[in-house]
């Protein structure tokens, strides 16, 4: 069996490191990433993937990248339940084992 995915997108939004109940640096990221073919419309539509990082790696994401960032996510998908509104709810988000940092906004903005 195998549970890996490689996805390349944009940072929705600067990240922000918050620590778990049991001490454990966690980062919810948010990637855009735009499909390959245009709708009935004629537009691109844009996934948005959920991603979860931990530790360092976390940390130094939300240190060295920014909203609009493109980043590269090396990763398993996970699923789980989650109680909202009364309802348990199915989560599927990426965890994440390696993120590469691919372009900067500001890096484009400069030049």
């Amino acid at each position: 069996m195998l549970n890996q995915i490689i996805i390349v997108g944009r940072l929705t939004k600067d990240i922000t490191v918050n620590k778990s109940e049991n001490g454990v640096k966690v980062a919810t990221i948010s990637i855009a990433i735009p499909r390959s073919f245009k709708n009935s419309d004629g537009q691109y539509d844009t996934d948005f993937i959920d991603c979860v990082a931990f530790d360092n790696i976390a940390e130094n994401t939300s240190e060295y990248c920014s909203k609009g960032d493109v980043v590269g996510v090396k990763g398993r998908i996970q699923s789980r339940m989650v109680e909202k509104d009364g309802k348990n709810e199915k989560v599927v988000e990426i965890i994440c084992e390696k993120i590469t940092f691919l372009s900067s906004k500001k890096s484009l903005d400069e030049e």
